[in-house]
């Protein structure tokens, strides 16, 4: 972007605070988070990217689902619990005409909500798009709540439409950003907040068509928000809280001893998140990436703890290896045919099948006359075996995992790959895929193994490897 058509907003002062459902989840939480957005005022333009509260959009989901089979009714106390929730909330924690403000927006919601599922079931066309602008309450009420205990804590917040900015296509559910026109909306709505030292507030996870039609992002879709919105305005940091103090070296419930990582580059945090790191969502890296904004994870429980920091420089550890990511319910196909031997389109015929069914592919190995991948989402697995069978012959394992262990050295570092399956060498490895990435060695086990297996490796890579390298530091030896 040129120094003229630079906006405004996009100064090295500006920073995008993501809070995610568990820094969000009670009034306990919501005072964290206003001291969070309270302290980066003092210093940065902070904008504020909120999920909705823990439990909510699964609640709207389900109501959404329960109204299309005919049985709007059965899930309406839940929804009222909820909504009397932010009711609490803001008595608790808003200024008293801000609370009957929030009270007003949720007795609205209460009956947009009911109209909605009442719509679902007979307009059955319409489903999709209804069952986004059903879930997107979620954000929208949190939002507005959100802004209401920033301003009774002396923040000047605005709340903002996240639909006036994120800009997307009609792919409802699982909807994909249009950058330029996200990027023109974001300044224009947001830009001349921040000039005047106000803190917007707005929803993440949701957007709208270029028609104005809500849609939704997906699961975890607040992070990609947060990182569109960061890309938009140039920020100067993305600030991703959740309830951990960073990305750790392995999963807390699988490693209680995991630790936190200081650093990470955009590709081992891109890996890491797309294997099964929970605290960032895929799709957060790419629009950082683009635009050189680091990443920090934070942890909304202890905000003095350091976190991690993604970004352009990566380390390379003693040892190589960062952290090991694991993601079960994998299902591993194997195609094998003789037509792919010499032949060429083979593989472009082959993918076409998955992206037909809207199938991610995440490892895949080949040989002559072999292909094996795996598929985590296997909705569409039957649809897509019938038109394999014609390519060849088709076997399929299900209950599998996928282990990946990520660091920048392991391509530079001899032993690596020798040490690692050294350490599982009584658990059956049935795919190994490492020449893909430069930070990456990905294999599958038996799902029945794979809590195993990374117990196993984290203790080999990090705790044995600690003691050893904290040995070598006492004695004055090198440990990079």
């Amino acid at each position: 972007m040129s120094e003229s058509t630079t906006p405004s907003a996009g100064r090295a002062d500006v920073t995008v605070l993501k809070f995610g459902g568990t820094s969000v989840a009670d009034a306990e939480a919501f005072q964290r988070v206003a001291g969070v957005v309270h302290r980066a005022h003092r210093s940065t333009r902070p904008v504020v990217v909120v999920s909705a509260l823990a439990g909510v959009t699964d609640a709207l989901l389900a109501a959404a689902d329960a109204a299309a089979s005919g049985d709007q009714e059965r899930m309406r106390p839940h929804l009222d619990a909820l909504l009397d929730r932010h009711a609490e909330i803001a008595r608790r924690l808003a200024r008293p005409e801000s609370a009957n403000g929030i009270r007003t927006v949720l007795a609205r919601a209460q009956g947009e909500i009911a109209d909605l599922l009442e719509r679902l079931a007979g307009e059955p066309e319409r489903q999709p798009a209804l069952r986004d602008e059903i879930a997107a309450y979620g954000e929208r009420l949190s939002a507005a709540l959100l802004t209401a205990v920033l301003q009774a804590a002396d923040v000047p917040a605005r709340y903002v439409d996240a639909r006036h900015c994120l800009i997307t296509d009609e792919t409802y559910g699982r909807a994909t950003p249009l950058i330029h026109d996200t990027e023109q909306r974001t300044r224009a709505e947001l830009a001349p907040l921040l000039d005047r030292r106000l803190v917007p507030v707005l929803g993440g996870y949701i957007g709208a068509t270029l028609e104005g039609v809500t849609t939704t992002l997906g699961r975890g879709g607040s992070d990609y928000s947060a990182a569109l919105v960061g890309a938009a305005l140039a920020a100067r940091e993305i600030q991703i809280w959740t309830d951990v103090s960073g990305v750790l070296t392995a999963d807390p419930r699988v490693v209680p001893g995991a630790r936190t990582i200081p650093s990470l580059s955009y590709a081992e945090a891109a890996e890491l998140a797309y294997f099964g790191a929970k605290v960032l969502h895929p799709k957060t890296i790419q629009p950082a990436m683009e635009r050189h904004i680091p990443v920090r994870i934070c942890n909304s429980h202890a905000p003095g703890d350091p976190g991690t920091v993604v970004s352009a420089r990566g380390e390379v550890r003693a040892g190589a290896v960062k952290a090991i990511a694991h993601k079960s319910g994998i299902t591993v196909l194997q195609i094998n045919s003789t037509r792919m031997l010499g032949a060429y389109g083979f593989l472009r015929g082959l993918f076409e099948v998955f992206e037909r069914h809207q199938t991610a592919v995440d490892v895949v190995t080949t040989s002559e006359v072999s292909v094996s991948l795996t598929v985590d989402d296997a909705r569409a697995l039957p649809d897509i075996l019938a038109e394999l069978q014609p390519l060849g012959a088709v076997a399929v394992e299900s209950g599998r995992a996928i282990v990946c262990v990520v660091g920048e050295g392991l391509r530079t570092t001899p032993g690596i790959a020798a040490r690692v399956f050294a350490t599982i060498s009584d658990i059956n490895v049935s795919l190994i895929s490492q020449g893909a990435s430069r930070v990456n060695l990905t294999f599958v086990v038996e799902e029945t193994r794979v809590q195993e297996a990374v117990v196993r490796l984290h203790e080999a890579l990090f705790e044995r490897e600690g003691v050893d390298l904290d040995e070598a530091a006492a004695a004055g030896l090198p440990v990079r």
